[in-house]
């Protein structure tokens, strides 16, 4: 592999194959491009490897192993932190794969280290003291008390997130029978 394959094929993929061909939003590329650049300085830093002599050789499944480790201990990451960095990581490395089968044992190798499993939060639930107290507290006889009303009632009862009710229009609303969604 030459000294600057991963150069370039960091490039083309931050810069067009994310944008254009997957089309992602600029804060995955972001959050992508972030992930990189703390590849690069752990590299730097923890491997004394200079960012021109990084290759695609030179990331092996054994390096990204303990780069991922580094983001646990040194730096404290969550585990969800550390999946999303091996997320962009396995993506980049499916994009080398079709750019340069030549290597695809070691980027395979690289695709395969496995997420680790987190622990998954119980997602609270308001009792219906609390939504009693909630709805009270919006003044009715007012009309900005009425509108929020309106809206803490509908967010509750459709479960509907925030933007999902800001993004409702006129012409979404039906009010005769039956009552359907225009989405």
């Amino acid at each position: 592999m030459k000294p600057t394959d991963f150069a370039k094929y960091l490039t083309d993929f931050l810069s067009a194959y994310l944008p254009t061909q997957k089309n992602v939003s600029k804060n995955t590329i972001y959050s992508y491009r972030d992930t990189f650049k703390l590849l690069i300085n752990y590299c730097q830093d923890m491997k004394a490897i200079s960012v021109e002599r990084i290759t695609l050789h030179n990331l092996s499944s054994e390096l990204i192993i303990d780069f991922l480790a580094w983001l646990e201990t040194d730096r404290k990451c969550s585990i969800s932190t550390r999946n999303q960095r091996l997320a962009a990581i396995h993506s980049f490395f499916r994009y080398v794969q079709a750019e340069e089968p030549a290597g695809i044992f070691y980027y395979q190798k690289i695709a395969a280290i496995p997420i680790k499993k987190t622990q998954k939060t119980m997602v609270e639930y308001l009792r219906p003291e609390a939504i009693k107290l909630l709805l009270e507290q919006p003044d009715k006889h007012t009309p900005k008390g009425r509108r929020d009303i309106t809206l803490i009632s509908l967010l509750y009862d459709s479960g509907a997130r925030v933007q999902e009710v800001c993004d409702i229009k006129v012409c979404d609303v039906t009010l005769q029978a039956p009552a359907l969604s225009s989405y």
